[in-house]
């Protein structure tokens, strides 16, 4: 599997969040340089695990639309 990585814009998105977030919660005021290393840190760690369950959640719903399509496009054969 290729490596995960964010979109620049979503990358400091997730930076202005972390930012706002640690110091309204915990009181500490992170530098961008420093949200921006928490922010890749955490997508290493614990990306994986959530593509992985994200990819189990779409197939999980595409077998069970196709298990319904069955019912609704195969013809009864006569013979």
């Amino acid at each position: 599997m290729k490596k995960l990585s964010l979109s620049p814009e979503r990358r400091q998105r997730l930076i202005g969040e972390l930012r706002k977030m640690s110091e309204r919660d915990f009181d500490i005021l992170l530098s961008d340089f420093q949200a921006g290393e928490l922010v890749d840190r955490m997508t290493a760690l614990i990306g994986p695990a959530v593509y992985n369950e994200a990819v189990q959640d779409v197939r999980v719903n595409l077998q069970r639309r196709l298990d319904e399509l069955d019912g609704e496009v195969f013809a009864d054969d006569p013979g």
